[in-house]
């Protein structure tokens, strides 16, 4: 299947769009949102990628995390992929919100019955972009990547495993250690299989003690985040990069929780803040 149009609606002078293709990475149709500012009727402009968290798909950023009217500001397009393949049905895999459906990770499974189709990872960092710079005015030499809770953790470790491919790197709420918190035991047991230790290269901590190096990093975190002690844990992303001398600007916004209430709140000086880091 050639990508497929969905929707499109003018925004802010530019378009937001909804696609589908059929992935390789995959093995299913995948669909995915496509913000294209107003400069991109001039020529290729800079990406900023947004990956979502538990249970999201594409749509939950494209319609709560208010990134458009910015996104025109700067002359930014700006992706939302799906969070897991979708339709296949496997055993297990509808059962709960924090894996399987819409809890892929944002690597490549190795255990079965995962590893045919469960590639968020070779999607996200490979795949789609191809796909972009084919089908948009995207200037690939310029991109960003930001994401919430599951999809800040992805945010930073394929930024951290990528060096290069994202000039910036920000995030809301990231799971900052997966393999020492609930939500990441399970999934990369699931995933990966009980070998800790291949755990390791999807965990943005334990990549940055195993020498993975960011220019920087912006990060926001609800101080009222149900999740604070038990799933996120910043304080821990905060001494690695402490200790790897990666410039770290982590704000504990006061009474905010984990919500699109909160990431459409700051979304914007995370929008302003790659553009910055994206001219030239």
């Amino acid at each position: 299947m050639a990508m497929e149009t969905l929707e499109t609606h003018r925004c802010f002078g530019g378009t937001q769009g909804v696609y589908r293709h059929a992935s390789d990475a995959t093995g299913t149709a995948m669909a995915f949102s496509v913000f294209v500012p107003p400069q991109a009727a001039d020529g290729r402009v800079p990406v900023l990628w947004f990956l979502s968290g538990l249970t999201c798909t594409w749509e939950n950023a494209t319609t709560k995390a208010g990134f458009q009217r910015t996104a025109a500001e700067h002359g930014l397009i700006v992706v939302c992929p799906d969070t897991s393949p979708r339709g296949l049905n496997l055993p297990g895999e509808h059962d709960a919100y924090d894996f399987g459906s819409g809890a892929g990770f944002y690597l490549d499974a190795t255990a079965e019955p995962w590893a045919a189709n469960y590639r968020m990872e070779r999607y996200v960092a490979e795949e789609l972009p191809a796909l972009l710079a084919a089908e948009f005015p995207a200037d690939m030499a310029r991109q960003a990547i930001s994401g919430h809770s599951m999809g800040g953790h992805g945010a930073l470790t394929l930024a951290l495993k990528r060096p290069g491919q994202w000039r910036s790197v920000s995030a809301f709420a990231p799971i900052v250690a997966p393999s020492q918190v609930p939500w990441g035991q399970k999934a990369f047991t699931g995933y990966l299989g009980p070998d800790t230790t291949a755990w390791q290269a999807h965990d943005a901590c334990a990549l940055i003690a195993a020498g993975g190096r960011l220019p920087e990093l912006l990060v926001d975190q609800g101080t009222d985040d149900p999740w604070l002690e038990t799933q996120l844990r910043p304080q821990l992303l905060e001494r690695a990069c402490a200790a790897a001398g990666i410039p770290l600007t982590l704000r504990r916004q006061p009474g905010y929780d984990h919500n699109y209430y909160f990431v459409s709140t700051f979304m914007g000086d995370h929008v302003a803040w790659h553009a910055e880091r994206l001219r030239g």
